[in-house]
């Protein structure tokens, strides 16, 4: 009764308002658009009709323009289908709008549980009110908002769309004509590749516009729902950043990109804090308060428009102003206003001078070629002379004994090894001007030895650092599949070392760990990346409480299932016993940071889940949500059965060319989205291993198979049927939310998916056998995954989200006819370099539309 209560409502607040509203399209100041709005309807339908009917999309196009006597040349059937991109791309945004704004009267999602139930609990139960007040001291959720090449909606149209939202709440039918015209005429794409930079000041929009606002909401109302909450600047909430500091792979993120990245998050924030203060001067016109509101005028103002290279952290200056200001308010004026100068007061405590975390990230290869040419350069300075130290682990280091100095680097044989050098002293500076807030961690990837993490604090102490003034954490990332089973051997060399555990008593004891799920997924397939990274946190948590180590894990999850995606917070909530919990940090990557965190409402609703799932997990844990050893023993052998089926996909030759002749994979890399390259060492020939898993996961998405996010699991889950393990396996799913979470975001995958627009791939020569090996799994998963859930239909349990998956699907099913057309034509040959250009551009336009509608696509 519920979901019928809940598929109801979405029907009337979702579905039909986005039939009404539609119409509107039809005036949209498009090329020709009146024309296209009443022939799309059909063109749609045509698709439909076509793919239901398992035919090759040169067939569906083909077959709808011999209807239409003025499309019988190619450059009029192009220029039609370049406007039906341009439509539907349009209508996706709308899309988006009408379900934001209905988002509270959905109930908001399928899972409602959050912070109002768990204040609603506390209410005559002083008891757990003590418990999670307690819990509040030493807890936080820490988002990373990452630049990864799948953020498409540029500033000007993510602020039409949160006008928007704003106007359909209100039913505001003049002003969301208006808007959608604004729209019509509001481009999508760059013209040129965005540079780190571009990408930073892209993302600092919903710094300015949503996380000021909301991370500050949240924790004015945690302060006055739980009064024993500690209110001494402790921060729940807090925000990382990716864009300028991260640079594994991205030789176009400087030393100089990270440097005015800092600058302008600086810059962005003391503007949010000029426009609050204005109000505050506006309001407080008393006397009394002349000198500190002069003094913080003066701060705010030069700080926002007239910034400085060498600025210095003024946070305890603003903060002493703003407490004079207030105690002559609260003495002198009654209180009169006060609760503005409190707002203002918590945000300078939350965000301090830097507004968010900018984190470095490089690659241990790097990393290691650095230290190599220091110590020849420089033999005497460092006191390692000779190769010698590379011969083993051991020997690498006993070599590090982290001597001081500050090496000069001239004439450096690569550039990558100047930027890590001067990256690290420009750490220095970043933290001068906005505290150790500001740039306080630095993340080896493909971390895979303990001197991988202390060759780079040694790099830090040739380069001007002291010992005693370290202000750094050093994060080793662990992501493929090896190297999250060696993670544990690893962090025990760390945590036995005399220096870095000295260095980590410096820092309070606090280790923070970083787990990739992307590359894990690309290296061993969806359910041994889940296993592999849950075993991992395991062994993980064992050897840092031996140590008594305030361990932190930090997930590289976001997007997709595939990518570590889906109902993350769901996760969090069913950490057992035996995983750390205390503090929950993940990335946030492409659509989710529009999706999930796009609007004052979603972004609340999504940080107040994830608050919550950190705290029940400790404080309401399931029984189930410990695993049994036996248990984990199923798991494993499920995780090993899953893996060799996608190994064996992985080895098959034709396995990347597949993925390169019939997705969209080829021109991903001439798309204006991103300053990051397609794949690392791209003067070489394409490889497995150097495809980054993002443009991996988004080519497969392309297609419609969405393999990384379910393929393998068929395969295990009949494994355990065949040899008499199904009731344990049926038991894990109905106990342990870890195991439940895992299968319904499979679920998730696969309604994504849709066989039937590649269908005519099995009766190609080459491809056939391979589409349908892949058809093989996804049904045999599909069969397997219904069985184990008792559902009739995939996402039974969740109709909210599987109405909207469907409704967006359907939405852009012409897109991905188009796309798959315009790739036929491509690959069919005999067009002149003139129309491949032009074919080009238009699958690169429908890769936008696809991974906007999916949200959580690619």
């Amino acid at each position: 009764m519920k979901s019928l209560q809940k598929q109801a409502i979405f029907g009337n607040e979702v579905l039909v308002r986005f039939d009404l509203f539609k119409s509107l399209f039809l005036t949209l100041p498009f090329q020709r658009v009146k024309h296209t709005g009443t022939i799309l309807p059909f063109f749609a339908t045509h698709c439909q009709k076509g793919v239901e009917e398992k035919l090759p999309p040169e067939d569906i196009i083909d077959s709808f323009f011999g209807q239409y006597e003025q499309y019988v040349q190619e450059d009029d059937r192009i220029d039609f289908l370049f406007r039906i991109v341009q439509y539907i791309e349009r209508q996706v945004v709308l899309f988006d709008a009408v379900e934001d704004s209905s988002f509270k009267a959905l109930g908001k999602t399928d899972d409602t549980e959050g912070l109002d139930a768990l204040f609603k609990s506390v209410q005559n139960n002083p008891e757990l009110k003590k418990q999670i007040a307690k819990k509040l001291k030493d807890f936080s959720v820490r988002l990373v908002l990452t630049a990864h090449p799948t953020q498409f909606y540029p500033g000007p149209v993510l602020g039409i769309i949160n006008d928007l939202i704003e106007s359909l709440k209100a039913d505001d039918i003049q002003n969301i004509h208006l808007l959608l015209q604004q729209l019509g005429k509001t481009p999508f794409l760059n013209k040129e590749k965005p540079t780190p930079v571009d990408e930073a000041a892209s993302l600092a929009w919903y710094l300015e516009n949503v996380f000021y606002k909301v991370a500050s909401e949240i924790h004015l109302r945690v302060d006055a729902e739980l009064d024993e909450a500690d209110k001494s600047g402790k921060q729940l909430i807090e925000l990382g950043f990716w864009p300028g500091g991260d640079r594994d792979g991205n030789p176009n993120v400087t030393w100089e990109s990270t440097r005015k990245v800092a600058s302008l998050l600086r810059t962005i924030l003391f503007r949010c804090y000029y426009r609050d203060f204005r109000v505050v001067r506006r309001r407080i016109t008393f006397q009394g308060v002349q000198e500190p509101l002069q003094r913080l005028q003066e701060i705010f103002y030069e700080n926002s428009f007239n910034p400085k290279e060498d600025s210095a952290d003024l946070t305890e200056e603003i903060l002493t102003n703003l407490h004079a200001a207030r105690e002559v308010i609260v003495e002198q004026h009654s209180g009169l206003f006060v609760d503005l100068v409190d707002d203002l007061i918590h945000k300078v405590n939350t965000f301090g001078c830097y507004f968010t975390t900018l984190d470095m990230r490089q690659d241990s290869s790097v990393l290691r070629a650095t230290f190599d040419h220091l110590t020849e350069k420089y033999p005497s300075e460092t006191g390692i002379t000779g190769t010698d130290y590379q011969d083993s682990e051991e020997a690498k280091q006993a070599a590090i004994t982290f001597t001081e100095g500050e090496l000069d680097l001239e004439a450096a044989p690569d550039s990558l090894i100047e930027d890590t050098v001067n990256v690290i002293r420009l750490v220095k500076d970043i933290q001068r001007s906005g505290s150790e807030r500001a740039a306080q961690r630095f993340i080896i990837s493909n971390c895979q030895k303990a001197s991988d993490i202390l060759g780079l604090v040694q790099l830090f102490l040739w380069q001007g650092w002291t010992k005693e003034a370290l202000h750094m954490d050093f994060v080793p990332l662990f992501e493929t599949v090896d190297d999250l089973s060696h993670a544990a051997e690893v962090m025990q060399t760390l945590y036995t070392h005399p220096w870095y555990s000295e260095h980590l008593r410096s820092r309070g004891n606090k280790q923070t760990i970083m787990l990739g799920f992307s590359d894990s997924t690309k290296d061993g397939g969806y359910l041994m990346a889940n296993w592999s990274i849950y075993k991992a946190k395991i062994e993980l948590t064992a050897i840092a409480r031996e140590h008594e180590v305030d361990l932190v894990f930090f997930d590289g999850r976001g997007g997709p299932p595939a990518r570590g995606g889906g109902k993350t917070q769901r996760f969090y909530a069913s950490m057992g016993r035996e995983i750390e919990n205390k503090h929950i940090q993940l990335t946030i990557q492409g659509q989710t940071i529009s999706s999930q965190y796009g609007s004052l409402d979603t972004a609340r609703y999504n940080i107040e889940q994830l608050m919550h799932a950190g705290i029940i997990s400790e404080l309401k844990q399931r029984e189930g949500d410990t695993l049994t050893e036996q248990q984990k023993r199923v798991i494993d052998q499920l995780a090993q059965e899953s893996h060799q089926k996608f190994l064996n996909l992985r080895h098959d030759p034709l396995f990347l060319k597949y993925l390169e002749a019939l997705s969209p994979l080829k021109m991903l890399s001439s798309i204006n989205i991103s300053s990051r390259p397609v794949k690392r060492n791209s003067d070489r020939e394409l490889r497995l291993e150097d495809l980054r898993a993002i443009s991996f996961v988004t080519s497969w998405s392309q297609l419609k198979q969405n393999i990384p996010g379910f393929y393998g699991v068929g395969t295990a889950l009949k494994w355990a049927e065949d040899n008499n393990l199904w009731s344990t396996v049926k038991n894990l799913y109905e106990t342990s939310g870890m195991f439940s979470t895992i299968i319904d975001n499979c679920m998730m995958s696969m309604t994504k998916s849709n066989f039937d627009i590649t269908s005519y791939v099995q009766h190609d020569e080459k491809f056939g056998e391979f589409w349908k090996g892949l058809y093989e799994e996804y049904s045999r998963t599909r069969e397997y995954v219904l069985k184990l859930t008792g559902s009739e239909y995939l996402m039974q349990n969740y109709p909210v989200d599987r109405l909207s998956i469907l409704e967006r699907e359907k939405i852009i099913l012409p897109l991905l006819t188009i796309q798959h057309y315009a790739i036929r034509m491509l690959n069919g040959g005999n067009i002149s370099d003139e129309k491949k250009t032009v074919y080009e551009k238009l699958i690169a336009r429908t890769v936008y539309g696809v991974v906007n509608a999916g949200r959580n696509l690619a």
